[in-house]
Parts: C-alpha cells; sequence; structure tokens
C-alpha cells in the first residue's frame, strides 16, 4: 500500500494543517450532521480513504491524545478498558515513523516496559491494541523473537523489558519508552529508576505511562513531579468499544466502591495518613445477608436545622449478634437511610420507618443540639418507639475509634455497599474528620454499634455496672 500522509487523507485543502488542526478537524467531523460527514467521505481518494482508519488523530478520544508542552513523562489514566494500551501504542507510532516508511521519526530507541515479558509481548506488541494491531501495512514493524525487539522499516527498534528485572535495563539507552501498568509493577521502583537513567538519547526523551491507578509510592510520586502531564478517563469513556453487558455487570458489583472508583473510574484512591476505616479494609468486610438472630439497632444523629443546606440526618440501622463472651460477638450494618435536607418531621419518619422496616429492638437519637425536641420529633410520628437518647461528651474520634478497632478485628461487616458512608468514614483519620460538613452518617454508625456491642461488652466485663 503507499504511504498516505494525514493531510493526504483530509483532503486537498489540508496541506497546511498541523496536527492540531488535525484533531480539532476530527473533533468537528464527530460533530457535524451526518449528510456533512457522508459528502467528506465520498469526497477523499480511494487511497485517502484506505489511510483513514490508520490516522489516530481522526478517532482519538481526548484522553488518548498527548498533551502540548515541555514535559518529560505523560500520564494516562484510566479505568479498565479505557483505551489506554491504544493511546500508547499510538504515542510510539507518532514517535517512531517519519513522513515515509523510510523516513526517520523523532525516536529510534524505544524502551517497552511491562509487569512481565510475557504481558509485555501479549498486550503491548501482539494485543488488540497493540504496536502491530496499531501499524498500517507500510509501516508495520518486525519482530524479531528471539531478542525481544520490534523493528520498523526506517530502522526504529523497540525491545520489550520485564519490571522483575530491572538490572536488564542497566546499560541501554533511549530516546522514548512505553511503561504499561506502572502502579502493579513487582519492583516499580527500581525498575522506574533504571528506566530513567536510560532514557538519555536525543534532545528530549520523553515517556508514556499507561495505568490504572493504585495507591502506590512510584505513581504517586511521578504524579506530583512538575515535568509530568497527565490524562484521564473512565472506563465508559471507551463504551464504544465495549460490550453493554460487561458495563452493566462491572457497574452493578463496583459502582460506589473503591476498588470501582479505581478500576472504573481511573481515580487514584489513597488512604489518607491516619485513617481510622481504609477503603481496602471496607471492601474485604461485606456479606450477602444478615444473621439469624441479630438485634437490630436504628442510630439517628440529627442535623441542628431542617433546610436544602443543612447537613445530613444520619440514620443508620445495625444487626448485632450477641452470642458467646463478647470477643465472639458480630455486627452487620444494614442500611444507611440517612437523608438531607428535610424537616424535623421528615428525617423522624424516615427514622421510624426504618425502624419498623427492620424490626428494630431499639432507637437511639444523639440529642446533643436538638435536646428534648429531637426525641419530640421521633414520638410524634411513633411514641411506642423503644427510644434511648445520647449525648456526645467527648469527640468524634475519641467515640469512633473504639469502632474502628472492632472493623479492624473483623467483628462489623456491611450488608451490600453503602458509597455515601463509606466516603465519610474513609475520610476519618486521628487528627479529625478531613471532609466537607459534619460526618453525620459515621456518627449515627458509631451510635449505633456503641450501642449495639461496646456498651453491652463493658457491662459483661463489669458486672457491678448497669446493662443498658
Amino acid at each position: 500500500m503507499r504511504n498516505i500522509s494525514e493531510r493526504e487523507a483530509l483532503g486537498p485543502d489540508s496541506s497546511t494543517l498541523t496536527r492540531p488542526e488535525l484533531r480539532s478537524g476530527s473533533a468537528l467531523l464527530a460533530c457535524a450532521p451526518r449528510e456533512e460527514v457522508e459528502r467528506f467521505l465520498e469526497g477523499l481518494s480511494d487511497n485517502a480513504l484506505a489511510a483513514l482508519p490508520w490516522l489516530f488523530e481522526v478517532w482519538a478520544l481526548p484522553h488518548q491524545w498527548p498533551p502540548d508542552g515541555d514535559w518529560r513523562a505523560w500520564v494516562v489514566l484510566g479505568g479498565r478498558g479505557a483505551g489506554k494500551t491504544r493511546a500508547g501504542a499510538e504515542w510510539v507510532r507518532a514517535m517512531v515513523e517519519g513522513s515515509t516508511p523510510e523516513s526517520a521519526g523523532r525516536a529510534r530507541r524505544v524502551a517497552l516496559v511491562g509487569e512481565t515479558y510475557d504481558q509485555a509481548l501479549a498486550v503491548m506488541v501482539k494485543g488488540e491494541s497493540g504496536l502491530l494491531a496499531c501499524s498500517p501495512p507500510d509501516r508495520c514493524p518486525r519482530w524479531i523473537a528471539g531478542e525481544r525487539r520490534l523493528v520498523w522499516p526506517n530502522g526504529a527498534e523497540a525491545r520489550l523489558y520485564s519490571a522483575y528485572d530491572p538490572e536488564a535495563l542497566r546499560g541501554p539507552q533511549f530516546d522514548a519508552a512505553w511503561a504499561d501498568e506502572l502502579a502493579k509493577w513487582p519492583k516499580a521502583e527500581e525498575t522506574w529508576d533504571m528506566l530513567q537513567f536510560g532514557l538519555r538519547l536525543g534532545d528530549h526523551p520523553q515517556v508514556c505511562v499507561t495505568t490504572t491507578p493504585r495507591n502506590v509510592g512510584v505513581l504517586k510520586d511521578l504524579l506530583e513531579r512538575e515535568s509530568t502531564v497527565m490524562t484521564h478517563a473512565p472506563t465508559e469513556a471507551n463504551r464504544a468499544y465495549l460490550a453493554d453487558s460487561f458495563l452493566e455487570e462491572v457497574r452493578a458489583r463496583y459502582g460506589g466502591t473503591a476498588l470501582g472508583r479505581q478500576e472504573l473510574d481511573g481515580v487514584l484512591v489513597e488512604d489518607m495518613e491516619g485513617a481510622l476505616w481504609p477503603r481496602g479494609a471496607l471492601d474485604g468486610a461485606r456479606v450477602d445477608a444478615v444473621p439469624e438472630g441479630a438485634r437490630i439497632t436504628v442510630a439517628v444523629d440529627p442535623p441542628v436545622t431542617g433546610h436544602a443546606g443543612s447537613d445530613a440526618c444520619g440514620i443508620v440501622v445495625v444487626g448485632v449478634v450477641q452470642a458467646g463472651p463478647p470477643k465472639d460477638w458480630r455486627a452487620v450494618v444494614i442500611e444507611d437511610c440517612s437523608v438531607q435536607g428535610v424537616s424535623a418531621s421528615a428525617w423522624a419518619e424516615a427514622a421510624v420507618a426504618a425502624y419498623h422496616r427492620h424490626g428494630a429492638a431499639r432507637m437511639v437519637a444523639e440529642v446533643n443540639q436538638g435536646g428534648d425536641l429531637v426525641l419530640d420529633a421521633v414520638r410524634m410520628v411513633d411514641p411506642l418507639v423503644n427510644l434511648r437518647s445520647v449525648r456526645a461528651s467527648r469527640g468524634k474520634v475519641a467515640r469512633a475509634e473504639p469502632v474502628a478497632a472492632l472493623y479492624e478485628q473483623g467483628r462489623v461487616a456491611h450488608l451490600g455497599r453503602f458509597p455515601a458512608l463509606e466516603e465519610e468514614m474513609s475520610r476519618m483519620a486521628v487528627t479529625g474528620y478531613q471532609g466537607r460538613g459534619s460526618p453525620d452518617r459515621v456518627d449515627a454508625l458509631v451510635w449505633a454499634l456503641t450501642d449495639g456491642m461496646i456498651l453491652p461488652a463493658r457491662a459483661v466485663a463489669r458486672p457491678g455496672m448497669r446493662q443498658i
């Protein structure tokens, strides 16, 4: 096939267009009416139409296009299936290819670094979005298996490296590199350091990093550097190339969880220093049923006011099985039915509804802010609710720490996922709450587990103490 340049593919009037202008033109084309698109395509020659599929400038999603500027590292951060591999492969193509198949590009020596040699070969070279699949026939590199090397028609080369073998990067030198799934490299720090020492050829060596985020030091350090730029996209950004059933299933299963934010939204989920509830621990403590014999408590942390800008009214339902000695007791968080921006009568109705819905044995309500008005609001809805008032005499962290210890001991699980509650929990640290507003859901959770587990356990440990 004869080489067709990007400008020829876009027509005779594009001889002065630059790559950014090509991107702008392709974006306009994507937004154009169907009739206009058809007229454009009909105006192209057969050769231009044949070349069009290989022009990534026309098809790239915004996060797959390298940012402008004098950067050292470009990090493509995204969810599973967001098109990161294609972005990396096309960037390598743009670096090594020239205006004709035999012309030199900007890079001549490229490092391709994956988790393992097999992974690098299967994904970066031979994968559906790898270099061999993305390259047009007249520019396709030749794979030399015995040398783990790709060779382009213009003489440019790329070699495969494994993050299990950082010492293999000691000695070679490069003017470009593609690092795939950096956040899951087994020897990430050592491999990344060796790669940086080797990026010393040419006027401005660069590296493209394609990865799903993880809370690892090498990625966090890279993102903090002034010489690093980043593009980002969730899995849904590439949904045109993904099965609908896949998206529905993973969103239903992992939506709202820390794992979902990381693997689907492509967000770097970090546990703050001194977090009482690490996100990973919450994801590892889930059940699909309430145990038999659980004693149900509904806890309420009411807001001071009841208008649209008010804090939420925390309403959390917890079931506790007090079988055997206290160390064997277990609890399940059954529901977060908190409400926001409602009147006292409305949150009281929501709390009482939860009480009856779950057959609760007791409702506990904090009265620091509203005093008897809180109790009156509940009794106006149902005077027969077994209601107990609680008053905070210690700070939020001091009250939360014993409850966090129950989680750490594996004695509390969640019935499914509670995104809003768990987000507040993840922002509770030994130094205080690090989120916006007040952690009303966490307060309600703490009151429920204190009433259901901590106070009864203390009463058992101290027989003279009055059982509540």
